[in-house]
């Protein structure tokens, strides 16, 4: 396996966001997500919107390969001590090698270093596949709730620290 490399997002958001679109859009296509009925959904971010989070404080770590970006993951403060993860994502190709693990674990690392004690997040309900690979990872399922704006179920999940 390559030497995999967590390191600290600040201006590369074009290069981010094409990896995050590159990630999201497999879930978009199998559960009929377009920019029509959901244009918030990670398939279709643009750089302006990592650089409007960046400047909002949210935390944001590239997975490289060699100098290649091919993960992404978010963290955003919730509360005091409370965070939001966020648009956790492998290139395709890349999937089924443990970065997503590995991203996860560095998530958990950091939120404890920050003095945190939860890790939420929501997902597509139907994405059984996500769910399960979320529940082996330490989360448990919280709530379930239908936005008017989006066309699926979201499933709100959490980990305490």
């Amino acid at each position: 396996m390559m030497m995999f490399e967590i390191i600290d997002i600040d201006v590369e958001f074009e290069e981010c966001a094409k990896v995050i679109r590159e990630s999201f859009i497999t879930v978009a296509t199998e559960f009929g997500i377009t920019k029509k009925n959901a244009p918030t959904n990670p398939a279709f971010i643009e750089s302006n919107t990592l650089a409007k989070m960046k400047e909002e404080g949210v935390r944001m770590y590239g997975g490289y390969i060699e100098d290649k970006i091919i993960a992404f993951v978010a963290l955003e403060k919730a509360s005091d001590d409370s965070y939001y993860l966020e648009k956790l994502c492998v290139v395709p190709e890349y999937r089924h090698n443990s970065y997503g693990e590995q991203l996860i674990q560095y998530i958990f690392a950091t939120v404890k270093g920050l003095g945190g004690k939860k890790v939420s997040i929501g997902i597509i309900n139907d994405n059984i596949v996500l769910k399960n690979w979320y529940i082996k990872n330490g989360f448990n399922e919280i709530g379930r709730k239908v936005f008017e704006h989006l066309p699926f179920e979201v499933c709100f999940m959490e980990k305490l620290i």
